[in-house]
């Protein structure tokens, strides 16, 4: 997800992001959507935090500024807690639910992720590309 640009936000239940990458030679690298279904935080770009929650209809507006933003660095922590960090300086962080599945991703050029009531032991970060040579 690194390198990826937010091309859409959604609301309805979920929130959802969805992320592109492109590779100059061969078109979308990544096109992908993550799809947040529980409270989660949101720091904007001004440092001013948000406790948020999907289906919360207006009071989730501080999520549009993500549009157009791209991701600079991804982290899953702990049973998938998800930290995501933006070029403005915003940040999102998504924890596991003891109940419900707290977000996925998928997409193309992803490995699909999903973490489910209780958070995930058992899976792996996705793999990063390989550096590409030419020559």
């Amino acid at each position: 997800m690194t390198g990826c640009r937010v091309d859409r936000t959604a609301f309805d239940y979920q929130v959802r992001l969805s992320l592109s990458a492109l590779d100059p030679d061969e078109g979308y690298r990544v096109d992908a959507e993550l799809a947040i279904e529980t409270p989660f935080l949101l720091r904007d770009a001004d440092g001013q935090w948000y406790e948020l929650d999907p289906g919360a209809g207006a009071r989730l507006a501080p999520v549009l500024d993500l549009f157009r933003q791209t991701i600079t660095s991804v982290e899953i922590r702990g049973k998938g807690a998800l930290h995501l960090y933006f070029d403005n300086g915003a940040e999102l962080h998504v924890g596991p639910d003891h109940n419900y599945e707290s977000w996925r991703l998928t997409g193309i050029g992803v490995e699909p992720i999903t973490v489910g009531p209780g958070g995930e032991t058992d899976w792996q970060p996705p793999p990063q590309p390989e550096p590409r040579h030419i020559g």
